[in-house]
């Protein structure tokens, strides 16, 4: 008798949980989010916000000078939005592969005075104003908005390491002799880096400049800070 009636409690459980939760299950099927849950749910819609990008703060400012002896400062990119990146010309490695990336964004945003690019050496002992001049001919820059730069090698490295926070030194012991970061800055037209969340919603800072996905991303972000 205790055993039936124990059945009978457990029935009504299971056939109340069903009334509840088999309509919400169904409903989730039927909108492709089965396996997603409220609170899932309520990152990923925060962490994608579109169209909305974080403001890190202030680029640092810079005076160098670029590929045709002419001094060029943060202020001549005011009004413009840019994308920064520090290598060398020598570089065995990465460098040709983040300026391969910046001639896709080049390529992209052609003939749109507000924007630039901004491709710092951190070799500047051998990167002089004619090596960078033919450097970028080589790559084949049409943009009178790439500057490539160069200057006071401790300047640079010192822009690069606490000004950015982008890692740029010298290694005698890695091929080149010089490390650095593959990433690349977005500043905006007020001088202020800007990025993406990432999908848990933190800052990303800097985009993967060897990577397709960051190249696609800042992309995006490029064109947002431009309709700004």
């Amino acid at each position: 008798m205790f055993k039936n009636k124990s059945y009978i409690g457990i029935s009504f459980i299971i056939l109340i949980f069903g009334i509840y939760a088999v309509p919400k299950i169904i409903s989730r099927i039927q909108n492709g989010a089965v396996v997603k849950a409220d609170r899932l749910d309520k990152v990923s819609s925060e962490s994608n916000a579109e169209g909305v990008l974080v403001k890190i703060g202030p680029a640092p400012k810079f005076e160098l000078v670029n590929q045709d002896n002419k001094t060029i400062t943060n202020t001549d990119y005011k009004g413009k939005v840019y994308v920064l990146e520090f290598f060398f010309t020598t570089c065995p490695s990465i460098c040709p592969k983040m300026n391969q990336n910046m001639l896709i964004l080049e390529k992209k945003f052609f003939g749109n005075p507000n924007f630039g690019i901004v491709s710092i050496t951190i070799d500047p002992k051998r990167d002089t104003p004619e090596v960078l001049k033919s450097h970028a001919e080589l790559l084949g820059v049409k943009s009178s908005n790439w500057h490539f730069l160069t200057g006071d090698r401790q300047e640079i490295f010192d822009l690069a390491n606490k000004g950015f926070n982008l890692y740029a030194g010298e290694n005698s012991k890695v091929n080149g002799g010089f490390e650095h970061s593959g990433m690349f800055a977005l500043i905006d037209k007020n001088g202020n880096i800007r990025c993406r969340k990432d999908d848990f919603g933190n800052p990303i800072l800097y985009y993967d400049g060897l990577e397709k996905s960051g190249v696609r991303d800042i992309q995006q972000d490029i064109s947002i800070l431009l309709a700004e």
